[in-house]
């Protein structure tokens, strides 16, 4: 299905919406009609029949009603296409981030965030035009000339006739500038989410360029991408504006055309002057809505731009899972249990290397293991397999036996708190940082968290307690504090699977002595995988797993592992060169 006929059902599932908007479009628009009759009634009989004001007053009163008629008709038509607009476009919005949810990180990570950006906010509202005005418009279009045709052939068939010659022009021109635009449009949206996603690289990481010294050379760039920007959006103008001359100059000289036939006839009496004026009023009204089709096919083109790359967004193929069967209750989540990887393999689409190959481990209830490797082992992988965002290949994860991707996958979330390696904060406040917008948990609880990941002191020195916003990437903490916020996150969920991505990595060694004494409290009782990255963090867990070129090569505590001089022997010996 085409992007035009997608964005046609989109607006038809609006309900009476878009019907609606057609009507009152088309009763203001047809109007016109009768408005062009009661003046040239008008006109007729005070110059011609010498008719009195007192004579005439009920057809002026006539004309008075249809000009307030069509207004109201118009006001309705503009409030119910805006209406139709933001109800689209919200509709797509929910449906493109609901979209980006289910294809999770691994989508992400080989997308960019100011070009996603943009497609969610520009890109949406480009559609503003295409559904309140352009959309209406070719409806209009159709229905208002046809009807103007069914009164006019009655009345003088020759100047029906010129309309149905002169009327197809317009489009037709209106098409061929289009294609010539259309290539400019396209160019304009590419360029314009490329210096999205260039500005808001560069926004993350000015400090990061005022350190090396490179904010200047930066932004000499941001300027010459803006420029390039520059020139193409004028590209595109000059072509709106080429067309809408072109457009109005064959208006004007088909009217003028229906001018000169009527004029040529009424003077050689042929043609009455009641019946003249009427058509020459009404001409104009003829052309009007294929004029407002050419003058919004720009708008509309802009729109069907964005469209593309937003229906590319929400047509990428999800990964396959097998349909939920049975949907756990709570209660049999919070159960003990044994998670078990049974033959799992899993290589990403863009590597034809795999990520993991035949991977054999069990996980028991309320014991700690640690999962280690070199960079590209497949240690993200296999947590992002637990968490579900992406489906093993081959082999199956089963919890107690049972597949995990039968579980209702909220559900199967809920089992599971995450602590990363880096701190995500958001700019909003502590209270909502910790609880992520989630009001099932009061803000009691959260102090509560707080409390156990040790920042207690800290929030009762901030000014605003659990309500101080923490700003942009939480510059208002520390890396301790911020990885500290994390461990909260993960108190306050009180899953019983804990997965931790070495979030000691970037700290020193005193605050991460301070952070491993809390992270234990948390691991109490709990079943938890430890993503380690430095290998003193794994020495006391029950079992250790190590991972080389996506296999599972050594299992067993340190002690264990350390007596086999394996692979494991040589990490720890590589960590004690490091120091």
């Amino acid at each position: 299905m085409n992007k035009n006929a997608r964005l046609f059902q989109k607006a038809r599932s609006t309900g009476l919406l878009f019907p609606l908007i057609v009507v009152f479009g088309f009763l203001a628009g047809g109007l016109v009609v009768w408005q062009s009759w009661l003046l040239s009634e008008v006109i007729s009989k005070v110059f011609l029949a010498k008719q009195t004001l007192a004579q005439v007053l009920p057809l002026l009163q006539s004309i008075i009603l249809v000009v307030l008629g069509r207004s109201l008709f118009t006001i309705i038509n503009e409030s119910l296409a805006g209406k139709l607009a933001v109800k689209v476009k919200d509709g797509l919005r929910e449906e493109l981030f609901k979209k980006i949810n289910q294809l999770g990180p691994s989508f992400l990570k080989g997308e960019k965030s100011g070009e996603l950006t943009t497609t969610a906010l520009q890109g949406l509202d480009a559609l503003d035009a295409y559904f309140s005005q352009y959309l209406p418009q070719i409806l209009l279009s159709a229905l208002l000339p046809i009807t103007i045709l069914l009164v006019v052939f009655p009345a003088d068939v020759l100047t029906g006739i010129v309309f149905v010659i002169t009327a197809p022009l317009i489009p037709y021109f209106m098409i061929l500038i289009g294609r010539l635009s259309h290539n400019h449009t396209k160019r304009q949206w590419i360029g314009l989410s490329r210096l999205g996603a260039y500005f808001l690289d560069t926004l993350q990481g000015l400090s990061t360029l005022m350190q090396l010294g490179q904010s200047r050379d930066r932004g000499v760039k941001i300027r010459q991408a803006s420029e390039r920007y520059r020139i193409v959006t004028m590209n595109v103008f000059k072509v709106t504006f080429l067309s809408a001359f072109v457009l109005e100059m064959i208006a004007t000289i088909s009217t003028a055309l229906v001018a000169v036939e009527i004029g040529l006839r009424l003077l050689y009496g042929n043609l009455e002057f009641q019946q003249a004026f009427f058509i020459l009023l009404i001409a104009p009204e003829f052309y009007l809505p294929l004029r407002n089709l050419s003058v919004r096919y720009h708008a509309g083109m802009n729109g069907l731009t964005a469209a593309g790359r937003i229906f590319q967004l929400l047509d990428t193929p999800e990964i396959s899972a097998i349909p939920s069967a049975v949907e756990k209750v709570p209660a049999q989540l919070a159960e003990k249990f044994s998670l078990s990887f049974q033959s799992v393999s899993y290589h990403y689409p863009d590597n034809p290397e795999a990520a993991l190959k035949e991977i054999n481990l069990e996980l028991e209830s309320g014991r700690h293991y640690a999962l280690i490797g070199e960079s590209g082992a497949g240690k993200s992988t296999l947590a992002q397999l637990i968490m579900r965002f992406i489906v093993p290949e081959n082999g199956s994860i089963c919890v107690n036996g049972e597949d995990i991707q039968t579980w209702n996958l909220d559900q199967w979330r809920s089992m599971i708190a995450w602590v990363p390696q880096k701190a995500k904060l958001f700019n909003t406040s502590l209270l909502e940082n910790v609880r992520l917008h989630n009001p099932a948990y009061s803000a009691e609880a959260v102090f509560f968290a707080l409390e156990k990941a040790g920042l207690e002191k800290f929030v009762q020195q901030l000014p605003e307690g659990l309500q101080t916003p923490l700003l942009e990437g939480g510059v208002r903490l520390s890396g301790g504090e911020a990885q500290r916020v994390m461990l909260a996150r993960a108190f306050l969920k009180n899953a019983p699977l804990l997965l931790m991505d070495e979030p000691t990595a970037h700290l020193d060694i005193d605050l991460e002595r301070s952070f491993l004494e809390t992270s234990e409290r948390l691991q109490d009782g709990r079943t938890t995988l430890t993503i380690a990255h430095r290998l003193a963090t794994v020495i006391q867990s029950d079992q250790i797993f190590v991972l080389k070129r996506g296999q599972l090569v050594e299992k067993g505590t340190h002690l264990e592992l350390r007596s086999l001089q394996g692979d494991y022997a040589h990490l720890l010996e590589d960590a004690r060169r490091r120091v």
